[in-house]
């Protein structure tokens, strides 16, 4: 059953919903930034706000399937920095969706993750001459650091569901190995996820025919969970950071330059 505020859906709709939730999965499962391009996908395949609430249901059905293969690779130290803040961040997203229109939100997200970027780029040359000196990192526990983070990402998730490159630029100063990398986002979201579905049904992004449509793909996202954990543990460390620092790009560029526009079809 499709939401009735959506035209009756093409193949090539279905074939975008599908692809968008089987790297949902990846991504899910440790192949980073593979399910930052589901936010393109989505917004591409349906109408920009209503593929908001369709994609949260897919993320939440992925979520759960990752917390269950990672149960054993947190680190709650980290996530209970971070939750606090991301929830200040998510309250502020349910007023601002409200008032900002979709594009004004999309590029202000998109330059956030961009400058989280190039700051990220600037640290790691910073920290080449910490370490020389054998002296202490302590941005990563900075109580401003930690707090912008959780608040960027919590504005991202609740109005693009698009914190996955934030949580990755918090997680990663942190120095977390890659499999505790993986647990610990995982955890993150199945979290933050849960807390935005009352909002996003009060806002009308969530409804009873978006949640239909979106069990259509979750069985999809379930299944990309499942594949990506069969390989991740084979991937080189330095390839794992690389992989997700380029896909953070990828999906900043699609939020602040909304680069899919070129081929979208006028109604």
């Amino acid at each position: 059953m499709i939401p009735q505020s959506m035209p009756v859906m093409e193949n090539w709709q279905w074939a975008l919903g599908w692809l968008g939730a089987l790297f949902i999965g990846l991504g899910k499962g440790g192949l980073p930034g593979l399910g930052n391009l589901t936010i393109a996908l989505y917004a591409l395949a349906f109408p920009s706000r209503a593929s908001v609430g369709i994609l949260l249901l897919v993320l939440i059905c992925a979520d759960f399937v990752a917390i269950t293969i990672y149960r054993r690779h947190v680190h709650w130290p980290s996530l209970g920095k971070l939750i606090p803040w991301a929830v200040v961040g998510m309250l502020i997203g349910y007023f601002a969706l409200g008032q900002i229109d979709n594009d004004g939100v999309r590029r202000l997200i998109g330059f956030i993750l961009l400058g989280m970027t190039g700051v990220h780029f600037y640290r790691r040359h910073q920290l080449a001459k910490v370490r020389m000196e054998n002296s202490e990192d302590t941005l990563p526990h900075a109580l401003w650091f930690v707090a912008s983070m959780g608040i960027i990402g919590g504005f991202a998730t609740m109005t693009a569901n698009g914190a996955g490159p934030v949580a990755a630029l918090y997680l990663l100063a942190v120095g977390l190995p890659k499999m505790a990398f993986i647990g610990t986002t995982a955890w993150f979201f199945v979290a933050m996820n849960l807390f935005k579905v009352p909002f996003h049904v009060d806002l009308g992004i969530i409804t009873r025919d978006s949640l239909l449509l979106s069990l259509s793909f979750a069985p999809v996202a379930a299944i990309g969970v499942v594949m990506a954990r069969m390989v991740v543990r084979f991937i080189n460390q330095r390839i794992f950071e690389a992989l997700v620092w380029f896909f953070i790009v990828v999906a900043g560029s699609e939020l602040l330059f909304n680069i899919s526009m070129v081929f979208r079809t006028q109604p």
